[in-house]
């Protein structure tokens, strides 16, 4: 009951002008909303840009909002539509990347994308900020699951409606009710477009067989692969993959399945040669990350060279993914540069 009043209280601060009771109000939900950002996003950058838009959408428009809906609520209606009309607009791609120059021809991928994936990795510590809101009981995904990078991937190949109705529904708990109300559309347009969106990721991954976060077994995967990546060891690395595993280089189309494949672009590209790396641990989307720093002989200086991901099957590494854009090393607390 407190905590209604004093929420009341805010909100009726926050209506009079009072700019420090409505970031007070809206704090608790700071973290968790840029976290839907992205899931609907795919991009940590654009998640925080689009968290900044939906806070100034809020604070402009507090004086209209009617409470049939809680604050919570609210502001979720506010973020998605927000990032629905992004995606419409294509105006969240990083169109203004530079295009990737490998040092080396890469070889012919397995499979290429008909477009690039702007698919960004995001921090575990991020998620720690979050606060617990204990999902309804048709949600079907864990919080883990549902950063994973397959899932996120996932996501992405769907539509923007069925992504924000996958994301509000199946990951969040809200009602088909309250969903229909977010998105402005009838409870029975809901109810198609999660039917839709679920059979589309039906496809994905079992995650059952997947190590915990931080335990022996997972460590123990992290420490090898730690190892042989950093003294260059094709064929440590390869020993440790699945025979179906997946290397792909956001956000590059190219895509390289099989050990075969794998070990060729590890030997011709990422470890050929004399090339070697240093792998500073972190978490990325539940899973075992790195920030990635390349030696140069002629210096102590090490420079970055992206972001590695690892999805775990069981004791083997199904997926490495290695996002190439540097910026991305801020997120993670990580510099540009290091001194060997």
């Amino acid at each position: 009951m407190r905590g209604d009043t004093d929420a009341g209280n805010l909100l009726a601060l926050a209506r009079d002008g009072d700019g420090e009771a409505f970031r007070r109000l809206v704090e608790p939900y700071r973290r968790e909303l840029q976290l839907h950002c992205y899931r609907i996003l795919g991009s940590v950058h654009d998640a925080e840009d689009l968290l900044q838009e939906t806070l100034l959408a809020a604070w402009r428009g507090i004086s209209g909002y009617e409470e049939r809906a809680s604050i919570r609520t609210w502001l979720y209606r506010i973020a998605t539509n927000r990032c629905l009309n992004a995606l419409r607009a294509g105006t969240r791609r990083s169109q203004d990347y530079a295009a990737y120059q490998s040092e080396v021809p890469l070889p012919e991928p397995s499979h290429r994308r008909a477009e690039p994936s702007w698919l960004q990795p995001y921090p575990d510590a991020l998620l720690d900020e979050i606060a617990d809101h204990t999902p309804g009981p048709e949600a079907r995904y864990e919080t883990r699951e549902s950063v994973s990078l397959a899932f996120l991937a996932g996501l992405q190949q769907l539509p923007p409606r069925q992504r924000a109705v996958l994301v509000l529904r199946d990951v969040l708990g809200f009602r088909a009710a309250e969903v229909a109300t977010i998105l402005d559309v009838t409870e029975n347009a809901v109810t198609g477009a999660l039917k839709r969106a679920r059979s589309a990721l039906a496809h994905l991954p079992d995650r059952e067989n997947v190590p915990l976060p931080e335990s022996p077994r997972e460590r123990r995967i992290v420490d090898d692969f730690t190892r042989a990546f950093q003294e260059g060891d094709v064929d440590a690395v390869v020993a440790m993959l699945t025979d179906d595993a997946w290397l792909t280089m956001p956000p590059l189309p190219l895509e390289y399945q099989g050990l075969d494949a794998i070990r060729h672009f590890l030997s011709t590209v990422a470890l050929r040669g004399c090339l070697r790396y240093v792998l500073i641990p972190t978490r990325a989307n539940g899973q075992p990350a790195f920030g990635c720093y390349a030696r140069d002989p002629r210096t102590p200086i090490m420079h970055a060279h992206g972001v590695i991901v690892l999805t775990l099957d069981g004791d083997r590494i199904s997926a490495l993914t290695r996002f190439l854009d540097n910026s991305l090393l801020a997120a993670f607390g990580l510099p540009r540069s290091l001194r060997s």
